[in-house]
């Protein structure tokens, strides 16, 4: 819940912008560290959740790696300090330079997705004289139980190596000097809640890396990706995941080797819950049927809604009177600039504010100036009274 002492400050800051509590984010840190340490687990953050600043020094303080897919991303963990040997390197469609931005900065794995992929990077590891520690993506087809936007897993994904590609990519991989096969790699989406997803994709781990085992690799550590969900309807009632038994279905399940280590990586469950958008209302406009709050935030500012029909809780921050009906929309010229329909709130009025929770995850980092609107500014409990 936004404090009383934060809700007065927002009235003096210029809307939209974003808000992190980096004491919610500590605390959910905290939780998982607790929850994975009692296995051996090793964390790695995903950057393409939130590249704030202020969150990622917080979660490099708490030791836990980055998990990268552009090479912006890898450059901007090394400069916020995450250790090279910490960071994992994904994506199906890494540049040469990109390549060459984690070979040489040493980082900890590029998670490869394809034949081609690995071949390319054998290649410029050559040129530089480098051996490339490398994981092989491998799609499991595991059903995510999730929207289909952010499903990665299925056999007709862009994503990852299929099961029936292993013989030629073990023998490629092989002859290529300057690739070193350190572990495999998995994710089959985000925003999962069903924990049986998890312990399925552990035993698929079993089979797969057992074929890998008998085939002369011996796998340095196995890297399942993250995708645990957050409450988006009761964020408040549950602000922090259920962690206990996300590890616990790994540990129940995946069979290690020894010596073998465990990589997660985590995104939206992390720094899901701590961060909200705060818009204010402009105008309250009534159709026929409808009554529309158009809000100064948009479409530009916070796309979920609009790219996944993701639903973010909506509260008010200024009125607290009767109850009624609107639909919230922005101000971007697109139809589609829609926040949430027929949300419940507190007859409002011009110049509240609304918050919109669980804003942590997938947000800031996918605004834009569309409609030349300016980039929104982020704070955080740190940053605000010093505003």
């Amino acid at each position: 819940m936004v404090s009383q002492e934060y809700t007065q400050k927002f009235n003096e800051l210029e809307t939209p912008f974003y808000f992190y509590d980096l004491d919610l984010l500590k605390s959910t840190i905290e939780v998982a560290l607790n929850a994975s340490s009692k296995y051996g687990y090793i964390l790695h953050f995903a950057l393409k959740a939130n590249n704030n600043d202020a969150v990622l020094e917080t979660i490099r303080e708490f030791g836990i790696g980055a998990d990268c897919v552009s090479g912006n991303e890898v450059t901007k963990s090394v400069n916020m300090g995450f250790p090279p040997e910490k960071i994992a390197f994904a994506g199906v469609g890494k540049t040469d330079q990109e390549i060459i931005t984690g070979l040489e900065n040493n980082i900890f794995s590029f998670n490869c997705e394809s034949l081609h992929e690995i071949e390319v990077v054998n290649e410029i590891a050559g040129q530089m004289n480098k051996v490339a520690p490398v994981a092989i993506r491998i799609n499991p087809d595991i059903d995510p139980k999730t929207h289909k936007f952010i499903s990665t897993g299925l056999k007709d994904s862009k994503f990852g190596i299929n099961h029936w590609d292993f013989d030629e990519v073990a023998e490629t991989v092989k002859s290529l000097p300057n690739i070193k096969l350190t572990g495999i790699h998995f994710h089959i989406g985000s925003q999962i809640t069903d924990i049986n997803v998890f312990e399925q994709l552990s035993l698929k781990v079993n089979f797969i890396q057992d074929w890998f085992d008998k085939n002369g690799f011996a796998l340095e550590h196995i890297n399942v990706g993250g995708g645990l969900g957050i409450d988006y309807s009761a964020p408040e009632e549950n602000s922090i995941p259920d962690f206990e038994a996300y590890f616990a279905a790994f540990h129940n399940n995946l069979k290690l080797k020894q010596g073998q280590e465990l990589h997660f990586e985590l995104g939206r469950s992390l720094v899901g819950q701590c961060g909200y958008f705060i818009t204010k209302v402009l105008y309250l406009k009534k159709g026929l049927s409808t009554e529309f709050l158009i809000v100064d935030g948009g479409m530009n500012d916070l796309l979920r809604p609009m790219l996944y029909q993701a639903s973010h809780k909506i509260s008010s921050l200024s009125s607290t009177g009767n109850d009624k009906v609107y639909d919230v929309v922005g101000p971007v010229c697109e139809s589609t600039d829609v926040f949430a329909r027929k949300v419940t709130l507190p007859e409002s009025k011009r110049g509240d504010l609304l918050a919109f929770h669980s804003a942590g995850a997938y947000c800031e980092v996918m605004a834009s100036t569309y409609n030349m609107r300016s980039l929104v500014t982020a704070y955080n409990s740190n940053s605000i009274f010093e505003e």
